[in-house]
């Protein structure tokens, strides 16, 4: 039997699904071009992480496959330190042939969910919100709001690790209404504050 030729896009399935068996061989191989195009949950230590970590892999039966960052925090795993998820290029095989979702993508990204609620983003997309959230359920694997939260945890890791920014301006430029709310979504995604993130720079 011939063998088939995968590529990155192959990760996917037509209909946005993940295809097991090509993830676990471009995880365990450290495979770059899969970059960006999905995550491994651990279940054993509860953190996600992308294909290029350098941490020594996981058993398969330990690791469970997501979309997107988002959906890997919506199901409880916690970013890696190492591999650091939120500088992961986002680069969806499916992009450009899902036109309303990748627009959606663009504006939660710019900010449209961090002083709106998913019904103007809908009236913006020209869609109602329970078929925006039908869509990004099936493409993304996680709702606009998860998105949108996990977006602006991981503008706010990329500051801590790259700036000297006050707390303060490190939450309002990331898209949170609060220090305490930063604090508090912070906390709950990493499982430790953010200023232990930034001794542990110093």
């Amino acid at each position: 039997m011939a063998r088939r030729n995968r590529t990155p896009s192959s990760a996917l399935t037509d209909i946005g699904r993940l295809d097991p068996v090509v993830c676990e061989r471009a995880r365990v191989s450290r495979d770059k071009s899969y970059d960006g195009l999905f995550f491994s949950g651990v279940r054993t230590t509860r953190i996600y992480c992308r294909p290029v970590c350098p941490v020594r892999p996981a058993k398969a039966e330990n690791v469970t496959f997501y979309l997107s960052a988002a959906a890997a925090e919506q199901e409880g795993f916690r970013p890696c330190l190492r591999c650091r998820p939120e500088t992961a290029p986002f680069s969806p095989a499916w992009k450009g042939s899902r036109t309303t979702v990748e627009r959606a993508l663009r504006l939660i990204s710019s900010g449209a969910l961090d002083d709106a609620n998913i019904q103007t983003l809908a009236e913006r997309l020209g869609i109602g919100p329970r078929h925006l959230s039908r869509l990004f359920k099936k493409y993304v694997g996680a709702s606009p709001a998860q998105v949108a939260r996990t977006g602006r945890v991981q503008r706010a890791k990329r500051l801590l690790d790259e700036t000297k920014l006050p707390m303060t301006e490190v939450a309002l430029r990331s898209g949170f209404c609060s220090l305490r709310r930063f604090n508090s979504v912070f906390a709950e995604v990493y499982k430790r504050p953010p200023t232990s993130i930034r001794r542990a720079k110093a």
